[in-house]
């Protein structure tokens, strides 16, 4: 468990399932997101994927949370998605963030991706990160951009191009 002076980070509970399908089905803030909508199961078998990152890589995916009160408010963190991107991209953790819309504007999200990256670099300490990234998701590119991540290379994910950006370790 990670805490901020706004966020708790933690790993996700089965107690998040509906406020997180909630945050999934919210097509306009799912629309940087490389893939559909997601059904009850789809959503399900991912929030096992979590916990299976947890358990077998020792990091993944933080649930975020205010500190004040305990309501969710998104999840960020570092995973191994196995994208098929190639050796500069596959096997290196890789950062990923998605707030709800309730956050925006305040600065959570850079409080929270910021927190997840220095615990990474405590426990793991890898040589670098990475991020895939749509060319027109403006938001995460700047939060991207002030984690010092830049890019390094295009790519086609699922049908659509996406920008390839990593940061060294720290």
């Amino acid at each position: 468990m990670i805490e901020t002076s706004r966020l708790i980070l933690r790993p996700h509970r089965i107690a998040d399932f509906e406020d997180w399908y909630a945050m999934f089905r919210d097509r306009d803030l799912f629309r940087f997101i490389s893939a559909p909508a997601p059904t009850r199961e789809d959503a399900w078998n991912r929030l096992l994927r979590y916990a299976g990152h947890w358990a077998l890589l020792g990091y993944g995916l933080f649930a975020v949370t205010d500190r004040a009160d305990g309501r969710f408010l998104g999840e960020v963190g570092l995973a191994d998605f196995h994208r098929g991107l190639g050796p500069d991209f596959d096997g290196v953790p890789e950062a990923a963030w998605i707030m709800t819309r309730a956050t925006h504007g305040r600065g959570l999200a850079q409080e929270a991706v910021r927190a997840a990256h220095d615990w990474l670099a405590r426990t793991h300490a890898p040589a670098r990160t990475v991020c895939l990234i749509q060319p027109d998701n403006a938001p995460s590119l700047r939060l991207a951009q002030h984690l010092s991540y830049r890019i390094f290379g295009r790519t086609t994910y699922r049908d659509v191009p996406c920008l390839m950006l990593d940061r060294p370790g720290r």
